[in-house]
């Protein structure tokens, strides 16, 4: 029987946290093709869309991603280059305009203050704790990155390395 509906995200792992004012924001390098890894460090899921000041990862199907960060930058230019502002304005826009679709792509956005989570349906979350973690291995990405954030002195760039080395344990598109 065949189906209309994309395939489940099967993607990566995006973590980010903050501590001591600054903020991490690192993924994996695997590359997936339906159920096949084809790559497992080649990847680049982060990059600055603001030269020191705004950071993005994706996870999800890279055409998504690469609209969706598009959209973004847009935003962040017409907003000077400040990210609540950008976001807000992306999902003001999201909701009124008919060319949008449904994205089978997940962001994670931080600056210097703020985290963002933008999903491929339009939603925006602003996370309630310092860390954070999208895609396929984002439950035991953020599950170790919650434990190692309330029990250790670790900093946010060791927090996101170890969390992720944690996932990639547990998770094979990690």
């Amino acid at each position: 029987m065949e189906s209309d509906e994309r395939p489940r995200l099967r993607a990566t792992t995006i973590v980010c946290a903050r501590r001591g004012g600054k903020v991490a924001l690192g993924g994996d390098g695997q590359v997936t093709f339906g159920e096949t890894i084809i790559g497992k460090s080649t990847a680049t899921k982060v990059q600055e869309l603001v030269k020191g000041e705004v950071v993005a990862g994706m996870a999800g199907e890279t055409s998504d991603c690469m609209t969706l960060l598009h959209k973004l930058k847009e935003n962040l230019r017409a907003n000077s280059n400040n990210l609540h502002q950008a976001v807000a304005s992306f999902a003001r826009a999201w909701n009124t305009d008919k060319m949008f679709r449904q994205f089978n792509a997940q962001l994670l956005l931080a600056d210097r203050e703020e985290t963002f989570l933008v999903s491929g349906t339009g939603t925006v979350i602003e996370p309630e704790h310092d860390v954070i973690a999208i895609g396929s291995g984002a439950p035991y990405a953020l599950a170790a990155a919650r434990a190692l954030s309330d029990n250790t002195k670790l900093g946010a760039e060791e927090i996101v390395k170890r969390s992720l080395d944690i996932a990639a344990d547990i998770c094979v598109y990690t």
